[in-house]
């Protein structure tokens, strides 16, 4: 008999101090792992040659690791990092992305109670002033930093070898050759000693295992601190939330960047604990690269897929136009998860109607998650049939989810032992994200999805650092408008809201290639500098627009619409290298553009009943 996907939820609900609701799963949690090693060596112990990670190599064929050979590969990068000198006052800086080698030498620091701060990529390969990664290395004076390639990663390092504080920062790389550099192959080589065994023997719960630096979504990127405890007690949370895992070996084929607690976190250790493999993606939604992911997905079809909207807003109609590709993505499919942002109701639509007529034998849900970098990530999941996309659903066995009203909604707050202690060397930070009960503040806006019923779980409203207020009083939530507006219209991949202080809401947007050629039967016309002007597309849109305005109230609706050319910018920090841009960051780098939305004297506004007289632009 097939397990169950889901677990029941049953919410019990009461009152804080200070009059803000307390939610928690009845279901307690469970026993956990010390450390999500001790699983990995458990399953090991119990199966060498069951495949660990694997990736595409130079000549495509899958470069495979074991769980047997991880161990071995572990123990002795452990004692090659503790012999160079690091620990947990010397972290150990990756720079490379997703892979075999970024894996091993996370799996050989942690073994030896050494703390790994992984970098997003982009901060070294798209960066031309690699300012982060310097600011990151003055901050955590790391012993030494790993880089996949000598020569790609060169003017990386060079911006990382000053910042060693008391101690020269050793580079670490697996291919080239670069001065003073030590060969992963030499670490590879090392005989364990007592002295990895010895870390390994005395790690406890408390020890810091990663130092995250936040996507800066919302600000400037900080260092939040993952204990051991953090990573194996949330992924003992999804565990009792997903009973399929304790009956089938989970397989992922995933992009996302290990940088981020999605990837890294969430989706790997759910791998590490659970016996799975992660076939590492060389693909990504992004212009040239999401062709790798499809070819991944037609070679390994996982159990599990993740992805964030940007990802399914390329996959859904690639799937849509490759039925072979479709029926072998589904073949073993048991879960979509979408995370970061609400997926739009739209895409969540077309992804059901094709697990349906792909895999009509069995229910395949879409389903999600919330939680943050601070929460290892996950605290609440959707276990349950929802109709709405913007469902973040109930809290796990573990988490105890404080609701503290604001406006007219709450801010979710949270507890639990996959809460972080605070912020690397920045003790301020750390004072300032708790409240006065303890409870983590993540700057979220939530409300429930049915008031008379806590099970049907909450909807996700947004950042509120992101909602403003229209020069009419009239309050905009804008992560409920965007995920709104891009259901409305697919041929836009993202879009971000303006009109604080203003009197209507205007919007910058960029297009989704795949979903302009299925409108147009053609790509976009080449843009006219900052902005596409391919007047048949503009036409279609406006006329989208139009049918989605008749639907909204002034604060949901959206009177103008400018279509950028340009990319967001990492350097500039208007988006991570996951796909999440910053409203607030791209408002300012883009002012100019901003002012056109807004050229002309405030109109007549609403009738005082939430619809808007005005005339849509188009």
């Amino acid at each position: 008999m097939e397990a169950r996907v889901f677990a029941k939820v049953q919410v019990t609900v009461s009152r804080a101090g200070d009059g803000a609701l307390l939610l928690t799963s009845a279901d307690e949690l469970s026993g956990y792992p010390v450390t999500v090693l001790h699983s990995l060596r458990q399953w090991a112990a119990a199966g060498q040659d069951h495949p660990l990670v694997a990736e595409r190599g130079p000549d495509t064929a899958w470069r495979t690791v074991s769980y047997g050979a991880a161990v071995t590969a572990a123990d002795a990068i452990g004692q090659a990092l503790l012999e160079l000198g690091l620990g947990s006052a010397r972290p150990l800086l990756l720079l490379s992305g997703n892979g075999v080698n970024h894996l091993l030498m996370t799996l050989g620091a942690l073994t030896a109670g050494i703390p790994v701060a992984p970098v997003s990529v982009a901060y070294s390969l798209q960066s031309t002033d690699h300012a982060r990664i310097r600011a990151i290395a003055e901050l955590i004076t790391p012993g030494a930093v790993y880089a996949e390639d000598a020569e790609a990663f060169g003017a990386a390092l060079d911006a990382v070898s000053g910042a060693g504080g008391a101690g020269r920062v050793l580079p670490v790389v697996a291919t080239g050759a670069r001065p003073g550099a030590t060969p992963l192959a030499e670490l590879l080589a090392t005989a364990p000693g007592p002295a990895v065994h010895g870390a390994y023997q005395t790690l406890t719960p408390d020890v810091i295992a990663k130092i995250l630096f936040t996507s800066g979504s919302t600000g400037a990127p900080k260092g939040v601190l993952n204990t051991h405890r953090m990573l194996s007690a949330n992924q003992q949370m999804i565990r009792q939330a997903w009973p399929f895992l304790d009956a089938e070996r989970p397989v992922i084929v995933d992009w996302l960047p290990w940088s981020h607690t999605f990837g890294g976190n969430h989706n790997v250790n759910m791998m590490l604990v659970n016996g799975g493999t992660v076939y590492v993606d060389g693909g990504r939604p992004a212009p040239g690269l999401f062709d790798r992911t499809v070819a991944n997905l037609a070679d390994i079809p996982p159990t599990i897929y993740f992805n964030v909207p940007a990802g399914y807003a390329q996959l859904v109609p690639a799937l849509e136009g490759d039925p072979e590709l479709a029926a072998r993505f589904f073949s073993r499919l048991r879960l979509l998860f979408n995370a970061a942002a609400a997926l739009p109701a739209g895409l969540r639509t077309r992804l059901e109607a094709l697990a349906a007529r792909h895999a009509p034998d069995r229910e395949i849900p879409v389903t999600g998650s919330w939680g943050a970098t601070e929460t290892a990530p996950a605290v609440t999941s959707v276990n349950f049939p929802h109709p709405d996309a913007r469902n973040i659903g109930a809290p796990l066995p573990g988490a105890l989810v404080k609701l503290a009203p604001a406006e007219d909604a709450y801010e979710i707050r949270v507890q639990g032992p996959n809460v972080t202690p605070g912020y690397y060397a920045r003790p301020d930070l750390t004072a300032e994200a708790f409240d006065a009960e303890g409870f983590y503040k993540t700057g979220d806006s939530v409300a429930f999805a049915d008031p008379g019923d806590p099970n049907a779980g909450l909807v996700f409203r947004g950042r509120i650092a992101e909602d403003f207020k229209l020069s009419t009083g009239t309050f905009v939530r804008v992560g409920a408008v965007r995920t709104a507006l891009l259901s409305a219209l697919p041929a836009l991949s993202d879009v971000v809201l303006a009109g604080e202080d203003r009197d209507y809401v205007a919007a910058l947007a960029w297009l989704n290639p795949a979903e302009v050629r299925k409108l147009l039967g053609r790509d976009a016309a080449p843009a006219d500098g900052d902005l596409v002007t391919d007047p048949d597309l503009l036409r279609l849109l406006a006329d989208a627009l139009a049918v989605y305005n008749a639907g909204h109230g002034s604060a949901a609706r959206v009177e103008r619409l400018l279509v950028l050319a340009r990319p967001a910018s990492l350097d500039a920090g208007e988006i991570t290298d996951k796909g999440y841009l910053n409203q607030r960051r791209v408002l300012a780098e883009r002012a100019a553009l901003v002012d056109l939305l807004y050229p002309d004297p405030p109109r007549p506004a609403d009738d005082g009943q939430g619809q808007d007289k005005r005339e849509p632009e188009r």
